[in-house]
């Protein structure tokens, strides 16, 4: 692994050069691993997050060497860089790909137990924990970070975070419930047990306002926007009150609001169908 590291590492850096066949089966160990979840862009440790800035290198660096391929089959019509194929799922994994206009790209960890409904989008990079669904028109973006037991409703959007390479990716703790038509970008972290009311929009520009702890919540060059565990997010409104102009339309921004955390009522108005997996 260190090997592979440290030769990706100068790959990227352009510190060396390789021959076209060595720079494919650098590529196709890294995307192996990837694919079983053995590295990923980011992980937990000592009960925090931590970058793995080589991994979103390597998977620039096959952007870089990558050539356009065409893949197509029939009438499905299917052009990208050969070094991205579609992942290559097997049943043996466990994971249920329900037919219907999906794609999951490869370099993307699928766990036992998920379930993908058509149409979804699963990015290069991206980690999706046990027993997990991700349902119709949802994305999960490149390297973003989604823990076990979560929801990922209908049009939910979890954005990508590839450059800069140092940066935290957007991660969704286990247990989570994201709401239809929800937005979480720009490496916001959501907390474990969370709920993300639907049409709730998170990035590091938007200020959350805790409600039951007194507390403005952003994020910022000081580091991601963080939503506490077992915090119930809803959309909200804050006037603008910056110009004459802003007050006499009564113009309002949009922010978000932790209206309560968690407890028995929720998690029975959350739970997840058992039946569906």
């Amino acid at each position: 692994m260190q090997q592979l590291r440290e030769n990706i590492e100068a790959l990227y850096e352009r510190r060396i050069e390789l021959s076209d066949n060595k720079v494919q089966d650098l590529l196709g160990e890294f995307l192996r691993l990837l694919n079983s979840g053995k590295i990923r862009a980011a992980e937990p440790a000592n009960g925090d997050w931590k970058v793995n800035a080589w991994v979103k290198k390597g998977i620039l660096v096959g952007f870089r060497v990558g050539q356009l391929k065409d893949f197509s089959e029939g009438s499905f019509r299917f052009f990208d860089k050969h070094t991205y194929p579609l992942r290559d799922t097997q049943i043996a994994e466990n994971v249920r790909l329900v037919p219907g206009g999906s794609s999951v790209r490869t370099g993307s960890y699928l766990a036992p137990g998920v379930v993908v409904m058509p149409p979804a989008y699963v990015n290069v990079g991206a980690y999706v924990g046990e027993g997990t669904m991700v349902d119709s028109h949802a994305l999960v973006g490149s390297c973003a970070q989604i823990g076990a037991r979560v929801h990922l409703s209908a049009g939910s959007q979890i954005g990508g975070v590839l450059e800069p390479v140092g940066a935290t990716p957007v991660i969704i703790e286990d247990d989570v419930m994201v709401g239809g038509n929800c937005g979480i970008y720009e490496g916001t972290r959501v907390g474990s047990g969370a709920v993300i009311g639907a049409g709730t929009i998170l990035t590091g520009s938007i200020p959350v306002y805790d409600l039951v702890r007194r507390e403005t919540l952003r994020g910022g060059q000081d580091g991601p926007l963080i939503i506490p565990p077992r915090a119930v997010v809803i959309p909200g409104s804050r006037p603008v009150e910056t110009s004459d102009y802003a007050t006499s339309f009564r113009l309002h921004a949009a922010c978000a609001l932790i209206v309560k955390y968690r407890d028995e009522r929720t998690d029975a108005a959350t739970a997840l169908e058992d039946a569906l997996r």
